[in-house]
């Protein structure tokens, strides 16, 4: 057998200059195939896609980190923020460079870890940190499938964003003021989304792919004054049109008297002088209302203040390395939480957010990745076995990425490996977090070997511990969050925060404040980690956080069917969980169609990107005395069924 060392130190070698780039995407798998073909997985974990050089290394911002707090490595990094996290915090939020109208007196206090106080003191405004570029820098480059590019500098978009918040002013629009935003991602909804934040309102960000009745949902449940939208966009081929979906929405709200101006994506600034001086604010103010769904019909709204860009910013930095000069494209929307985080990771670090104003899925988006010199590529895994399938990215020069992301939901190594490999093997930063933490609890980073659908190590500045049912450390168990850090959520609008997060979490030795997430994580033989699904009723299909009650609530009213209970299961190989769906029904059925029919109803009321993937049929659904149905032991009926 091989050498461990001597293969890596070849894999280096072989992926160092270039070279793979002239070689044919399954030439360059096949080498990989033949490099790692005697490596010992039992003992070194899987074999790593990546190795980073010295320079690599040095040059990297996670390494500079190291040293500006004389950490000497990433471990001793790991037991400096665990030890001193007001200290490492304080080291962070300067390395970020950011601005306050009024500096905080401490950066981080408290007496119960669970309800910490963040830049105490502080006053500050997080939009005004995302323009310490030079107003000659591009803050945005975008384009479509026409396959034109067009690029706004910071001082142009900084001069868009004061002038539509004055017309907000004008408009009679006032600090605090909840206004939502479902639209595309594009330059224009970037600009309305900096805007609601600069002029002091709040932006409720809804995802433009829900169906009127969940957007009537998050109206209600923000309560919205107004909602910016796009009347129709493109997408794969077709004209969307989202225009009467949002009126369909405003039109339930209307019923139950709360009423919401329509303001469409033309909102124009009128003859307003630019909004000089944004409105600063406490740290703790909220700036945005997300969704993130839970165990009851209608999804957490998790509020993030001034202080959560902050984490998404230091993870793009320490993380994804993101430096001035890179392009940062990642397909998202500003109803997911990776919309927001990819608009401050990229300005607060002084980099250009890369947008293609169209679906991600075929040649047109390949050939803008390309031409905007994209340096950092974010993805989920779905979109990625697309690409797998049907090779439509091969034919394109990816040579300026310098590294990948994946997050949204369970990667293999596979699929993961072929991404890497269209670069001619860069790494890919795997990244899992959540909409409540405003980031990632757990990461990889350009320092340490690059393992395809592995995890290196815990988020920047953040600690969990793997526990088992008892509550006693485990190498494969339900993952417990320790607060603090920066970015975890500290109130909810619609749930008791406490009682979501914190209430009942396992008695353990550790005396730490542990708090629920609702993962289940495995650690494998090297160290890294490996997601393994959830341990609640929420599930990630296709990167969307939908909790099983939501489904349910549909399923349950379809003739014929008395109860359900939905739950996310593996495929076999990995990658993202499939949605299952137990029925129970008194009549003799057809699977197929009915499968089918729950799909429309999932489409037609909910989002037509969730889609039940199998039907099980049984008598009963197991309860507990409580009446709760035990969906572990759905889990173990379906793991005897596909036996």
């Amino acid at each position: 057998m091989a050498n461990h060392d001597s293969i890596l130190t070849s894999w280096q070698a072989i992926t160092a200059n270039g070279a793979l780039l002239s070689q044919s995407v399954d030439e360059r798998l096949t080498l990989h195939q033949k490099t790692f073909a005697d490596w010992d997985e039992a003992n070194h974990g899987p074999a790593p896609i990546w190795i980073p050089s010295e320079i690599d290394v040095s040059n990297s911002n996670l390494q500079k980190l190291i040293n500006q707090l004389e950490a000497d490595t990433l471990e001793s990094l790991h037991s400096f923020w665990q030890s001193h996290p007001n200290r490492f915090w304080t080291e962070v939020v300067s390395s970020l460079g950011i601005q306050f109208s009024k500096p905080a007196r401490s950066v981080l206090t408290y007496s119960d870890p669970r309800e910490p106080n963040w830049l105490t003191g502080a006053k500050l405004n997080i939009v005004e940190n995302c323009f310490q570029a030079a107003p000659e820098s591009i803050a945005i480059r975008y384009g479509g499938d026409d396959g034109n590019l067009n690029e706004l500098t910071y001082g142009e978009l900084l001069i868009d964003v004061q002038l539509l918040a004055a017309q907000l002013r004008d408009t009679g629009f006032e600090p605090g003021d909840p206004l939502a935003i479902a639209m595309p991602m594009t330059a224009r909804s970037v600009v309305i989304y900096l805007a609601i934040l600069y002029a002091g309102c709040t932006a409720v960000s809804i995802a433009d792919s829900f169906a009127a009745a969940e957007i009537a949902k998050r109206l209600r449940i923000s309560k919205a004054k107004a909602i910016f939208f796009a009347e129709t966009f493109p997408r794969s081929g077709k004209t969307i049109q989202l225009g009467s979906t949002i009126r369909q929405a405003v039109a339930i709200c209307e019923r139950d008297k709360q009423d919401i101006q329509l303001l469409p994506i033309k909102y124009e600034f009128g003859n307003m002088n630019p909004l000089r001086q944004p409105h600063y604010a406490n740290p703790e103010d909220t700036i945005n209302v997300l969704f993130s769904s839970g165990t009851t019909g209608d999804p957490k709204a998790i509020p993030w203040d001034h202080t959560t860009p902050i984490k998404c910013a230091a993870d793009g930095k320490y993380h994804h390395n993101i430096k001035p000069d890179d392009v940062v494209t990642w397909p998202t929307n500003l109803g997911w939480m990776m919309g927001p985080w990819l608009i401050f990771a990229t300005l607060i670090n002084r980099a250009t957010i890369g947008l293609f104003e169209n679906a991600p899925t075929g040649e047109d988006f390949g050939q803008f990745v390309q031409d905007s010199t994209t340096t950092m590529l974010g993805v989920v895994p779905a979109l990625v076995r697309h690409w797998k399938r049907t090779k439509c990215m091969e034919r394109f020069d990816w040579s300026s990425i310098r590294c990948f992301s994946s997050t949204g939901e369970a990667s293999n190594s596979v699929d993961m490996t072929y991404l890497s490999s269209l670069a001619g093997f860069r790494p890919i930063i795997e990244y899992c977090g959540g909409t409540e933490i405003g980031g990632g609890y757990v990461s990889s980073t350009v320092i340490q070997h690059n393992v395809p659908a592995a995890f290196s190590c815990p988020g920047i500045g953040s600690q969990f511990v793997i526990l088992d049912d008892d509550g006693t450390p485990t190498d494969e168990g339900e993952l417990y969050l320790v607060s603090p850090t920066m970015g975890l959520s500290r109130n909810l609008l619609n749930r008791d925060h406490f009682e979501t997060y914190y209430a009942d979490v396992p008695k353990s030795n550790l005396d730490l404040a542990l708090r629920r997430h609702g993962d289940r994580m495995q650690q494998l033989p090297n160290g890294y980690w490996r997601a393994c699904g959830r341990t609640d009723d929420t599930m990630n299909p296709g990167g969307i956080k939908i909790g099983s009650a939501e489904i349910e609530t549909v399923v349950n009213q379809l003739d014929g069917i008395q109860e359900s209970a939905v739950i996310a299961a593996p495929q076999p190989g990995g990658g993202p969980d499939e949605l299952i769906a137990f029925i129970v029904t008194p009549r003799k059925i057809d699977v197929e169609a009915t499968r089918d029919k729950i799909n429309r109803s999932i489409r037609d009321t909910i989002n037509p990107l969730i889609r039940i993937a199998k039907i099980m049929v049984v008598a009963s659904l197991p309860r507990t005395a409580s009446n709760k149905i035990m969906r572990r032991q759905l889990r173990s009926t379906l793991e005897l069924a596909d036996d």
